[in-house]
C-alpha cells in the first residue's frame, strides 16, 4: 500500500499563519494515520524587523510539522508491516500421532503460520524468526473433537436440586455456567463439539460469543432443541401445564410429520447447525421407558428428510434397538448412546457408515448415585449400565464406525478425555481410541477439510500431552499444551 503525501499544504508557508483547527483522523483499513493539517490565514500588515522574524518562525514552524507528518508516517507504516507480517510457530515434540494413518511418529514437527498449518513432519523447513516451542518427551495430536454435550448444563450428584436450579435460574445465568464450561472442555484438549440439545438457546448464544472472541472455548456445532414426541425424551417433564406451558415445535416437540418438520425449521431458523431428535425414550426423563420407539417412521423420515435438505446432518438418540433401525432406514448420520443395540443394527450401521456414539462416559458418572434419583430414572439408569459395556464390544468387534462423544452434562464437563480411557478398557485399541476423537469426529461432524488431522492448510488445532498416549491413554486427560485456530490457551505462549 502506497500512501502519497500532499505537500501542496506547506506552499508558501512563510506568508501564512498557523490556525488552531484539529487533527483529521484519516482510516487506512487497520492502520489509522493522525495526518496534521496546517492552515494558514494571509498575512500582510507586518512590515520590516518583526515580520522578518515572525516569516522565520513560520518557516521554521512548517519544517518542523512536515517532519513530524513524514516521521509519523513511517512510524505508522512501519507498525502496518508489522501487523501484515505472519506470525510464525513451531511446535516440536518427541512424537506425533497421525491421524490419517493411526500410527504414532517420531520427531515430530509442525508449523503454523497464522491460524493455519504450514507443514507437517520432520523435514519441515523452520522459517527464519519464527517463534519454537520444543515440547521434549510429548506427543503431539489434533485438538479433540467431542460429538455429544450439552454446555448448557452440568448434573450434580443432586438430582432434586438439579430440578430446582433448572427452573429457578434466569438463562442469564445459565448462559455464564455454560462460558465456564466451554472454558474447561477447551483447557481440557477439545477445539471442537457438536453441542446436542440446550434450552433457551444457551449454545447458541455461546456459540456465537465464541466465533467473536468474547469468551474462549471449543469450535461449536449446535442443534438447539432437541425434537421429539410429547412425553417424550425430548419433551418437558411431567409438570402440570398451570405451572409450565405446554412446549410446540418450536421447542422442538411435534406430533405428525408436518409438525415434525416444522419444529426442524424452527431450530434451522435459529441457526441450528445439527439437528437432533428422539426416536427413543431416555433414562434421565421421568415420563417415558428407556428404549422405546417414540415416533413413527413418517415422522423419524420427515424429520431426516427436511434437515438434509437445508444442509444438516442428523444425531439420533437411541438406547432402543427397534427405534434405532426405525432412525437407521430414515438415514440419519449417528446413533447416540445406542445401548441396546442388536448385532444385526450394528452391522447395518457399519454398512450405511452410520456412526456410533456411545457416550461411555455418561453411565460411568452416575453409577454411584442411583440412589439419590427419583426411582423411575434410577431403574433405567441401572439398565443402561449393564447394558452399554457389552453393546460397545460387539461394536468393536463388527467394525462400526465409532466417533468420540461424552455426554457432558450428564458428567462433568472437562473430562472428556476419560472416553478414551473407558474405550480402551474395554478392548477398543488405543489409535482407534484417538482416532475416533479426532479425524472420525472431524468426519461426523462434517468439518473434516479444517480440522481433526494435523495436515497442511487445516486450521491449527493441536494439543500435545506428556510422553506416548498409546500407552498410557490417561496422559490424555492431562495436555501440556492446547492451541486452537493458531491461538496458545494452554501451555508456553
Amino acid at each position: 500500500m502506497h500512501t502519497k503525501l500532499n505537500t501542496s499544504l506547506f506552499n508558501n508557508c512563510a506568508n501564512r499563519t498557523p490556525s488552531t483547527k484539529k487533527p483529521q483522523q484519516i482510516d487506512l483499513g487497520q492502520l489509522t494515520v493522525v495526518k496534521s493539517v496546517i492552515h494558514y490565514r494571509s498575512h500582510t500588515d507586518k512590515k520590516g524587523e518583526d515580520s522578518m522574524h515572525q516569516s522565520n518562525r513560520q518557516r521554521s514552524f512548517a519544517v518542523k510539522s512536515l517532519l513530524t507528518v513524514v516521521l509519523g508516517l513511517g512510524v505508522a507504516l512501519s507498525a502496518l508491516s508489522a501487523e501484515i507480517a505472519p506470525q510464525i510457530i513451531v511446535l516440536k515434540a518427541a512424537h506425533l500421532f497421525d491421524a490419517v494413518s493411526g500410527k504414532l511418529v517420531d520427531h515430530g514437527v509442525v508449523v503454523i503460520e497464522n491460524n493455519l498449518i504450514k507443514s507437517v513432519g520432520s523435514q519441515s523447513a523452520i522459517p527464519a524468526g519464527a517463534k519454537i516451542i520444543d515440547l521434549g518427551d510429548a506427543t503431539l495430536l489434533p485438538g479433540f473433537i467431542d460429538a455429544h454435550v450439552h454446555f448448557g448444563g452440568e448434573m450434580s450428584n443432586d438430582w432434586y436440586q438439579d430440578f430446582y436450579n433448572g427452573i429457578m435460574r434466569f438463562p442469564a445465568e445459565q448462559a455464564l455456567y455454560g462460558a465456564h464450561y466451554a472454558k474447561l472442555t477447551l483447557e481440557a484438549g477439545v477445539t471442537t463439539v457438536r453441542d446436542v440439545g440446550s434450552t433457551d438457546y444457551i449454545a447458541l448464544g455461546l456459540r456465537n460469543a465464541i466465533r467473536a472472541g468474547i469468551v474462549p472455548g471449543p469450535r461449536m456445532l449446535v442443534s438447539n432443541y432437541a425434537i421429539g414426541a410429547t412425553g417424550g425424551h425430548a419433551d418437558q417433564d411431567p409438570v402440570p401445564p398451570q405451572t409450565i406451558a405446554v412446549a410446540g415445535p418450536i421447542k422442538g416437540v411435534c406430533n405428525g410429520a408436518d409438525q415434525c418438520r416444522e419444529a426442524v425449521r424452527y431450530q434451522i431458523k435459529y441457526g441450528a447447525d445439527v439437528i437432533k431428535f428422539m426416536p427413543s425414550g431416555g433414562v434421565l426423563s421421568l415420563s417415558d421407558p428407556v428404549d422405546n420407539p417414540q415416533l413413527t417412521q413418517d415422522e423419524m423420515n420427515a424429520i431426516v428428510t427436511e434437515a438434509h435438505l437445508w444442509g444438516r446432518k442428523v444425531a439420533a438418540h437411541c438406547h432402543g434397538d427397534k427405534a434405532a433401525k426405525m432412525a437407521i432406514l430414515a438415514g440419519v448420520d449417528s446413533i447416540e448412546h445406542g445401548t441396546f443395540l442388536s448385532d444385526d443394527t450394528l452391522l447395518e450401521m457399519k454398512k450405511k457408515h452410520v456412526y456410533l456414539v456411545p457416550t461411555l462416559s455418561a453411565t460411568d458418572s452416575f453409577t454411584d448415585t442411583f440412589d439419590r434419583m427419583p426411582p423411575p430414572i434410577a431403574a433405567k439408569a441401572r439398565a443402561a449400565s449393564a447394558q452399554i459395556s457389552t453393546m460397545f464390544k460387539h461394536a468393536i468387534q463388527i467394525g462400526t464406525p465409532i466417533a468420540m462423544g461424552t455426554d457432558a452434562g450428564v458428567g462433568h464437563h472437562g473430562s472428556n478425555a476419560h472416553e478414551f480411557e473407558l474405550m480402551a478398557n474395554l478392548g477398543f485399541a488405543p489409535e482407534s481410541a484417538l482416532l475416533a476423537g479426532t479425524a472420525n469426529g472431524a468426519d461426523l461432524l462434517g468439518v473434516a477439510d479444517i480440522t481433526g488431522t494435523l495436515q497442511a492448510g487445516k486450521h491449527a488445532d493441536i494439543i500435545a500431552v506428556a510422553g506416548n498416549p498409546l500407552t498410557d491413554m490417561a496422559t490424555t486427560r492431562h495436555p501440556v499444551l492446547v492451541m486452537k485456530d493458531g491461538q496458545i490457551y494452554v501451555g508456553a505462549r
